[in-house]
């Protein structure tokens, strides 16, 4: 089996603790979890669900074309 790599984006929740994934790469793959390492690993869960759903039924599975960088910039407000 061919081994895919996802960029995965975590997005702290301030209000309710815990951590929301989302997989760009991947339109409508979201998962959370309470830990970083459980939001991680809910993650490549998630997308070996969607890859698997998308092979039983038939359509073609994406791929990253680059890995993308992420930066923080500030700005005045």
């Amino acid at each position: 089996m061919k081994e895919l790599k996802y960029a995965i984006i975590l997005h702290p929740e301030p209000e309710d603790g815990g951590y929301s994934v989302s997989v760009p790469t991947l339109p409508g793959c979201y998962t959370q979890g309470e830990t970083l390492e459980e939001a991680i690993a809910n993650a490549k869960e998630a997308i070996q669900v969607y890859v698997e759903s998308l092979i039983a039924d038939g359509e073609p599975v994406p791929e990253e074309s680059e890995h993308p960088q992420a930066l923080v910039i500030s700005v005045a407000a």
